[in-house]
């Protein structure tokens, strides 16, 4: 999978966790540190993980191991790194205290809405 079908995949399973306020920045051109970011606004702290662990898990089974993942102590925020494609799921608190979207918002989006359904592996 490349960046761009790790965003639209990582996107559409935020959206079947119930995940609000998704967007999917394309940032080729404009940073070196990844292709895409997805944003995400979760509800709880197990939607938080609930969200993460499945992503993580159903990109594990297409052979896709993230390089790096942060986030606080207190499970507001959680980073999935997959190099040309980096995943933060926030609390709706956190997502306006970082302020990604007035960082990255003159960024083009990308529809993942109108992307073909990238379906989870069956098991």
């Amino acid at each position: 999978m490349n960046g761009r079908e790790i965003a639209v995949f990582a996107a559409q399973t935020a959206d079947e966790k119930k995940g609000t306020d998704i967007v999917v920045y394309d940032l080729h051109g404009l940073t070196d540190i990844t292709d895409y970011f997805v944003l995400v606004t979760a509800h709880s702290k197990a939607q938080i993980r609930a969200i993460a662990e499945t992503i993580a898990q159903e990109l594990k089974h297409r052979g896709l191991r993230r390089i790096g993942q942060e986030g606080n102590e207190m499970g507001q925020w959680l980073l999935l790194d997959y190099s040309d494609c980096v995943i933060h799921i926030f609390s709706s608190e956190l997502r306006e205290f970082y302020g990604l979207e007035s960082l990255w918002g003159d960024a083009p989006k990308l529809d993942w809405r109108a992307e073909p359904v990238l379906a989870v592996a069956e098991a």
